[in-house]
């Protein structure tokens, strides 16, 4: 059986995690690690991954940006592979999961769900089509209004997706208000919203002359983000050093 650590047991999506693997026989949480100890879980929570004194296979980690550098040294230090599904990370916390791989196994994805990583792998083929036939490209992203970073990882990354179809040429056009000229045709527009309890909502305008072919993936529960996170941990567990994404799971 797999034993996990689950960084950020405390929040919401390491509850939806904790709960998933109570019924999953081939997986068990190990310990949780969590600067809220306000939640009575059936195993050991520590304040900090550096007190996390339990072993284990691997560790999922659903925390923030600032928890982030302290789990890869953890992570480094123990050659502990590490499904890390934080956003927000900065350049530099980039390059330290590059080299963080370097020593254990990390799988590191943007979302954990089968629909989203389906769909970067349709738009990278659409951009192909359509982008070069002239059609311009625009991704709104919508989610719950307690959500920090803006636009999403998930966004940035089906953008990423296309621009890798296209050599990299295109630019991200976040916000247009401050002027006011024609849009390149070398660009992806991205707009992000945010209200109420919106789990998570992309959508892919392709618009043409006189015609217009949208790709939508709506989330209505985080149990897909969860089911996915318990999927790696399972994949990674035992695997060699290096980077992984979902694609190795599930295309």
């Amino acid at each position: 059986m797999v034993q996990v650590i689950m960084h950020g047991c405390n929040g919401k999506m390491g509850q939806v995690i904790t709960n998933l693997i109570k019924d999953d026989d081939g997986i068990e949480i190990a310990a949780g690690v969590d600067a809220y100890m306000g939640i009575a879980n059936t195993y050991p929570v520590f304040e900090s991954i550096e007190k996390c004194d339990v072993k284990a296979d691997v560790v999922i980690d659903f925390s923030n940006a600032e928890a982030v550098d302290g789990l890869l040294d953890y992570c480094v230090e123990k050659k502990l592979p590490v499904v890390l599904c934080t956003t927000g990370l900065s350049e530099e916390q980039l390059r330290k999961v590059e080299e963080t791989a370097k020593t254990t196994a990390v799988l590191k994805s943007a979302n954990m769900s089968l629909g989203i990583n389906l769909l970067s792998k349709l738009l990278k083929e659409a951009a192909k089509v359509l982008a070069g036939a002239g059609f311009d490209i625009e991704l709104v992203e919508r989610h719950h209004n307690q959500k920090l970073d803006a636009p999403s990882g998930t966004a940035l990354a089906l953008a990423d997706s296309m621009n890798e179809a296209m050599d990299n040429s295109y630019t991200y056009v976040y916000d247009r208000s401050q002027k006011r000229e024609k849009r390149d045709k070398k660009e992806i527009g991205i707009s992000a919203v945010r209200g109420g309890t919106i789990v998570g909502d992309h959508e892919v305008i392709f618009a043409g002359a006189d015609e217009v072919i949208e790709f939508r993936h709506t989330a209505y529960s985080k149990a897909v983000f969860g089911k996915g996170a318990v999927e790696a941990a399972k994949f990674l567990s035992g695997k060699p050093a290096g980077r992984y994404d979902m694609s190795d799971i599930i295309l």
